[in-house]
């Protein structure tokens, strides 16, 4: 059973100052009226009982709110590793806050986490000068940190700081301590509003469609692909080594060899890679090079993890740290070339901090707009310990704890997967 119960703050009762109303077909946006829900089960197999019974919350602006916008203060924090697009949703989040519900005080707390303790610096007001170009650029004008925060005393400065909403913009990780900031805050029973923003170039948040920033990461790395391709083929018996970042998810290795279409072998956190034997990576890489002498390969930095000693240390977010996946094929694709006689030229690019670095392109912008407005509705309506999802391309209320409960992977048996398949002509599993 998947827990999709949001919890509240308490009664909305204060009218919402949006011009929206409740009339369909007078060409005026809509309030979402509480109870309306999205279904979980999109595709029923022949025979399958259909699930009548789970339902996510839709998300979007409530004709009252839990909070008065002219004494409401709110925060936004962006956490963990830079992707593109953050900069879009801390502004189309000050926008909707300020224009549309007209709240007058609204910080950019700074570091991460770690700007809601006393240990950081002090957060920055937000203005329309401030962030009114901010969605040109790659990064997050407010800096990003990772690693944990003492939940207490980063409620303390909530309450300290008079902050009644806070907007938390990150991945996973960040998303869990969001939900323990939301923990801890309704066991105190206090009126402030918790709502995380998924951000992850990996696209592995459950319950989300597609994170912002997806898109313009297999853009980026697109590109990267194109340039490997253009040096595999000009030099004998060349090949193009691609790194990409996808720690336990292979979405972007997989939407950028789709997109670009000059990748040879896509490897993947999700499929196990043999290298050797007849029908190993190895022997149909040589296999290739021989009958077309140049070849690509794109692969994300959490596959093949078993092939090499596992590290046991960790990173400041808790995430157990991989072994190197891209030098460790460089050298080992090298060695089996160079066992059998057969000249290879290889070229090992990483472009992992460029790719997540670059500015939103115009989907991506588009989904960054539509997560931060959705975060601000839900906050100021006084839903809580949620994130924004995206369901069957509509915008749901998640509860935290139901989306950070696993890992969206790549399906072997998707229609992505399938597609990579098609175009680089890769087994589908490695004998």
């Amino acid at each position: 059973m998947i827990e999709t119960r949001i919890p509240t703050l308490g009664p909305a009762r204060l009218p919402s100052p949006l011009a929206l109303n409740t009339i369909p077909g007078d060409s005026i946006s809509n309030f979402v009226a509480e109870g309306t829900r999205v279904r979980h089960q999109l595709v029923i197999p022949p025979g399958a009982a259909e699930d009548t019974t789970t339902y996510f919350e839709k998300a979007g602006p409530r004709q009252h709110l839990f909070f008065d916008p002219a004494t409401t203060r709110a925060a936004i924090v962006t956490c963990g590793g830079l992707c593109p697009g953050i900069n879009n949703v801390i502004r189309s989040a000050f926008f909707e806050l300020h224009f549309n519900y007209g709240v007058r005080h609204i910080l950019g707390i700074r570091h991460g986490f770690r700007g809601l303790t006393d240990r950081g610096e002090p957060p920055i007001e937000l203005t329309t000068d401030l962030v009114e170009d901010i969605h040109r650029d790659g990064g997050s004008i407010l800096s990003s940190s990772r690693g944990r925060q003492d939940v207490g005393e980063m409620v303390d400065f909530l309450v300290r700081r008079e902050i009644d909403i806070l907007i938390c913009v990150g991945g996973d990780g960040t998303q869990r301590g969001t939900h323990e900031i939301a923990k801890e805050v309704l066991r105190r029973q206090l009126r402030i509003a918790v709502v995380g923003v998924p951000k992850t170039i990996d696209n592995d948040i459950q319950f989300v469609d597609m994170t912002f920033g997806y898109f313009s990461a297999i853009e980026s790395a697109r590109s990267v692909l194109d340039g490997a391709h253009c040096e595999s083929k000009g030099s004998p018996n060349g090949i193009g080594l691609v790194k990409v970042m996808g720690r336990d998810s292979g979405f972007i290795a997989a939407g950028a060899a789709a997109a670009s279409q000059e990748a040879n072998f896509a490897l993947i956190p999700e499929i196990p890679i043999h290298l050797d034997g007849p029908k190993g990576f190895l022997a149909t890489l040589h296999r290739r090079i021989l009958d077309r002498h140049h070849a690509v390969i794109i692969v994300a930095e959490g596959a093949g993890q078993d092939l090499m000693d596992e590290l046991t240390d960790t990173d400041k977010s808790g995430n157990r740290k991989k072994a190197d996946i891209g030098l460790f094929l460089r050298e080992t694709i090298v060695a089996y070339f160079q066992e059998h006689g057969t000249e290879v030229n290889l070229k090992y690019i990483d472009p992992s901090y460029i790719v997540r670095s670059v500015p939103a392109n115009s989907q991506d912008a588009q989904l960054c707009d539509g997560f931060a407005r959705h975060a601000v509705h839900a906050a100021m309506a006084g839903k809580t310990d949620l994130i924004i999802g995206l369901w069957h391309m509509v915008y749901v209320h998640v509860p935290i704890a139901t989306a950070t409960a696993g890992r969206k992977q790549v399906d072997p048996e998707s229609e992505l997967w399938r597609s990579v398949i098609s175009a680089t002509g890769q087994p589908a599993l490695w004998a």
